[in-house]
């Protein structure tokens, strides 16, 4: 059941109803203050509107746990306490609670339904920024280039099961797309869990081959033959991007400004260790193995591929009005933090929403 404010309080006065009042977070009090703070500012510097969108993910979620926007009523069968819980905005990009809340969803999901026991291996494929941010602003880029990058992974699964003699292996990997970096900045990024083996068909059944481990010269094969392909996808549209004169929308500008903001780009050197591989800018890991009895370790993965771009329990507010966001891991010159107006974090999370229908779980192959 649902209604509005004036109704469910009208309704609950002197009643034997319970009501779960809404975190007030810090968060949300800073989007509350300064969110047409933040839209005028945009609009003054000429950049124009955000996407519709944006501003309904912002919108939604100022309305998120709030009774007068909708609640249902809860009854225990056995006591008949009852209780009113206030709707929550769903929102995928920076909501703390319901992002947390999917997150916990997806993992325990993709554990019990999907991920069969067997084995699992973590690839992780890491862009340049140039790349990025052309991915950032194309949602169908992101399926190429993901398509590419598995091709490749499963194209060296089924090299190495013809070897030791199966027949007609087939391969499979659940991926999250990841939008964002440790420290709020856009980086768009994709974390596979490939099941570290093949399935074979045989006789009506399916039997899953294990493999041995890609070799660090391995995981550097896999790599090049990779980047390869995205930079005949990326490098046209880079071109195509570079010459187009006209002025970023208010969303790109804030994009091109995530990008350039924190950190260095991963070491050029086609370097490896520890199953990591580097080459123009790109990078693939694939050190992180789970046992096939791990289940407890492969709901952390999945939780972690999962996990929001926004953690509430790193925001403070400073004495002068400013807001420091603890890091996880300290940025070049050794910051541990950052500081940042709180229009300055209402832009970087703009950056961070998805847009619509543009998944974030992927499915490819036998899983």
């Amino acid at each position: 059941m649902g209604g509005d404010g004036a109704t469910a309080s009208a309704n609950t006065a002197g009643s034997g109803y319970r009501r779960r009042e809404p975190e007030r977070t810090l968060l949300h009090a800073i989007v509350r203050e300064h969110w047409k703070t933040f839209l005028a500012g945009m609009e003054e510097r000429g950049e124009g509107s955000l996407p519709r969108f944006v501003v309904g993910e912002f919108e939604r979620y100022l309305a998120c746990g709030v009774l007068a926007h909708g609640f249902a009523r809860v009854r225990c069968v056995a006591c008949g306490d009852e209780l009113l819980v206030a709707f929550s905005c769903k929102g995928r990009g920076f909501c703390p609670s319901c992002t947390s809340r999917r997150m916990h969803d997806t993992a325990a999901h993709l554990v019990e339904r999907v991920i069969p026991q067997v084995p699992v291996r973590q690839w992780v494929l890491s862009l340049p920024r140039w790349a990025r941010f052309l991915l950032a602003r194309d949602p169908a880029l992101i399926t190429r280039t993901l398509d590419i990058a598995l091709r490749g992974i499963f194209a060296w699964q089924r090299r190495r099961a013809r070897q030791v003699g199966a027949v007609g292996p087939r391969a499979g990997a659940v991926t999250f797309v990841q939008r964002f970096g440790g420290a709020l900045n856009l980086n768009v990024h994709f974390h596979c869990l490939v099941p570290d083996g093949v399935f074979v068909r045989e006789e009506g059944s399916v039997r899953f081959v294990e493999l041995l481990p890609p070799s660090d010269d391995e995981v550097v094969a896999v790599l090049r033959r990779v980047v390869a392909r995205l930079e005949r996808l990326l490098r046209p549209r880079l071109a195509s991007q570079e010459n187009d004169a006209r002025p970023l929308d208010a969303l790109g500008a804030a994009q091109a400004e995530a990008l350039h903001s924190l950190g260095t780009a991963p070491p050029d050197i086609g370097r490896v260790k520890k199953r990591a591989a580097y080459l123009q800018g790109f990078s693939l890991h694939a050190a992180v193995h789970l046992h096939e009895n791990d289940r407890e370790g492969l709901a952390h993965l999945c939780g972690y591929g999962a996990r929001p771009p926004f953690s509430q329990e790193r925001l403070s507010h400073l004495p002068d009005g400013r807001l420091a966001y603890r890091l996880k891991r300290p940025l070049g010159g050794g910051r541990t933090a950052l500081l940042l107006q709180p229009v300055q974090l209402l832009r970087r999370l703009a950056t961070l929403i998805p847009p619509p229908r543009a998944h974030l779980l992927r499915y490819h192959g036998l899983c």
